[in-house]
């Protein structure tokens, strides 16, 4: 099982997407094992979107994230990382396959919704900024009518 990190933007937020979202992960079987909203301070999306520093889009990018608040949540199941960028869709929502998240909600590039861990790597720095009290660990009853035992291997 793997644990990823996942987001609801401001603009999804204020478009009162949060549980629609939310469900399209949950109807996959993925497991919520965290969840929180917060307004995000600029020292915390600094550290965020750290790699993206100096590049021209940043500061617009701080202003955007910490303009309304978001929902964040950490999100578990087998190949938690890829299946769940796979629902997200595509960077712009005019782009993005239908039945995606983005493609489905968006029309924008910059307003997209929502963000998700693109690695283990990833997802590991990302849970521990944005979760550092930890996750839940708690049995998902439904994961013996999700999950083939040979995908637990």
């Amino acid at each position: 099982m793997e644990t990823t990190f996942i987001f609801v933007k401001p603009d999804g937020v204020q478009r009162g997407l949060v549980g629609e979202i939310l469900n399209r992960f949950e109807r996959k079987g993925l497991q919520v094992v965290g969840a929180k909203m917060l307004r995000v301070d600029e020292d915390l999306a600094g550290k965020h979107y750290a790699e993206h520093e100096g590049k021209p889009f940043y500061p617009g990018l701080i202003k955007f994230i910490t303009s309304s608040p978001i929902m964040a949540f950490a999100i578990r199941g087998v190949d938690a990382v890829t299946v769940s960028r796979t629902l997200i869709g595509a960077t712009n929502g005019r782009k993005a396959d239908p039945g995606t998240i983005r493609g489905d909600f968006g029309l924008s590039g910059g307003f997209n919704m929502i963000h998700g861990s693109d690695s283990i790597e990833s997802a590991n720095r990302e849970l521990a900024l944005w979760f550092p009290e930890g996750t839940l660990e708690y049995d998902k009853s439904s994961n013996l009518w999700t999950y083939d035992p040979s995908d637990l291997d």
